[in-house]
């Protein structure tokens, strides 16, 4: 789905609960990602692996210059012989750091394995987004999570279309918590290197 595409499907949803919901939601990936400098993980079942919301994030950290968007897939079948981009399978989340963050898109909700190592991921310090049914283990684990029950207006991919263009958004509202040192320095320089304003 082009940009485009995503600005009807957004002047379409106007007035609903679902772009304040996708907007929250990826302020929060949004939020995480930026204030600990990167180190997206994005995790799917052995049955749906979110390919298009990788390719989307990627682009979208690419059109809005915030390179700590783009994930890495972590893949239930990777193999060694496969492309570098292609070959992280889900041995990458035992080794999870703090300031890491673990965004898991479920259609049905995660199997006990996979519930497993994101309790793991999140007790090493990670920060826990799921992205799929509204219930379940998984949200209660999650730091937070979007609810895409089955049957609602929206379907999961569609919402992924969503959630990564409202990611990109330069105008998200900055995150809350202390600022990097070199993002107030950065800060300071603009507003001293910015022209007067105009008289009137």
């Amino acid at each position: 789905m082009d940009a485009v595409r995503v600005a009807l499907l957004r002047e379409v949803l106007a007035g609903t609960e679902w772009l304040g919901a996708t907007r929250r939601f990826a302020g929060s990936l949004r939020g995480s990602v930026v204030s600990h400098g990167g180190g997206l993980l994005l995790v799917g079942t052995p049955e749906y692996e979110p390919w298009h919301l990788t390719a989307h994030l990627v682009d979208e950290a690419a059109w809005s210059g915030t390179p700590e968007l783009a994930p890495t897939l972590v893949r239930h079948d990777a193999r060694a012989s496969d492309p570098a981009h292609l070959a992280v399978g889900p041995g990458r989340l035992a080794a999870v750091r703090r300031g890491e963050t673990l965004l898991v898109v479920s259609p049905g909700g995660p199997g006990a394995l996979l519930l497993e190592r994101v309790h793991d991921a999140r007790r090493a310090g990670a920060t826990v987004l799921a992205l799929g049914p509204g219930e379940g283990e998984l949200v209660a684990m999650a730091h937070e999570s979007l609810a895409v029950p089955e049957g609602s207006e929206l379907d999961l991919d569609t919402v992924q279309h969503l959630v990564s263009a409202a990611a990109g958004d330069n105008s998200l509202p900055a995150p809350r918590g202390r600022r990097r040192f070199r993002d107030r320095l950065a800060r300071l320089a603009d507003q001293l290197t910015a022209p007067p304003p105009t008289p009137w």
